[in-house]
């Protein structure tokens, strides 16, 4: 008995609900061939873009690359309208990341009407096989993913102040090594020197540069030896503020706005407020 009003519930679901469950939603067999046919579409579409910009590919098969391209942004363009419709709020879906993306995946091949070129930059229609998560219900990789941006924006005043002390600290060194080696070896200016100490101290070394003299080569070593240790900085930062963090998320999406990726026990949607299904 306690089950009757969850399915008459289920069975008074409207199109538009439908809809957006369809779309946005990984947990149902719908909603799961619905995401991997459109990722399949998406690979299709942006493999076609890719063998269209070969000459000799398109010299044969020009017409038929031009099909499927127009194939595949109709179907994308239909999607697009449809989850704008199926949400009660479509602005916010308009207005995130994955709106935008959706977005700039239809308009290239419109744009090619007027501007000759421009349905090669289709190849952003890459982006949205992020969505690839939701469908191998990959929860702890979406967990991750926030938890990961979580910890970089609380370690941004520590990572700034990191930045500017090591930018402090390779126009120190570019400026000496510049006074040590000077014109004659190489380091023909100041910002050149500074170019070599940032390539040194990132342990790059592209060798395009180097100092001749014993001081220039005693600098360069401890440069070296000091990129070792900077490089362990921001990572000991971040790793601090990955530790801190425990938070498990879910594939539920928000009826209102869209937005994916909820805590497990949320009851309202992080980004509307909106209470969640």
């Amino acid at each position: 008995m306690a089950e009757e009003p969850a399915q008459l519930n289920h069975s008074r679901r409207s199109p538009r609900e439908w809809c957006r469950l369809i779309i946005f939603e990984a947990d149902t067999p719908f909603g799961k061939a619905f995401d991997v046919s459109l990722i399949a579409c998406i690979l299709l579409s942006v493999a076609s873009v890719m063998l269209a910009s070969v000459q000799s590919v398109m010299a044969s098969y020009g017409a038929l690359f031009t099909g499927l391209e127009w194939f595949f942004t109709i179907v994308f363009t239909i999607e697009y309208f449809l989850r704008i419709w199926s949400v009660r709020q479509p602005l916010y879906y308009m207005r995130s990341f994955y709106g935008l993306v959706d977005l700039a995946a239809i308009l290239p091949t419109y744009i090619s009407l007027f501007v000759v070129g421009a349905e090669y930059l289709i190849v952003i229609r890459i982006l949205r096989v992020l969505r690839v998560f939701r469908i191998l219900k990959l929860a702890k990789y979406l967990e991750g993913s926030r938890v990961i941006l979580k910890a970089l924006r609380a370690s941004r005043p520590k990572i700034t102040v990191f930045i500017i002390a090591v930018v402090a600290l390779v126009v120190i060194i570019g400026s000496l090594m510049y006074l040590i080696e000077g014109q004659e070896h190489g380091f023909s200016s100041i910002p050149m020197s500074i170019y070599w100490a940032v390539v040194t101290l990132t342990t790059v070394g592209y060798g395009d540069m180097s100092p001749e003299t014993p001081l220039g080569k005693t600098l360069a070593a401890i440069v070296m030896i000091i990129g070792y240790a900077i490089i362990a900085v921001p990572t000991g930062i971040v790793t601090a503020e990955l530790t801190r963090s425990d938070r498990s998320t879910t594939t539920r999406s928000c009826a209102n706005c869209s937005a994916e990726a909820h805590q497990d026990k949320a009851h309202f949607c992080y980004h509307c407020g909106h209470t969640l299904g």
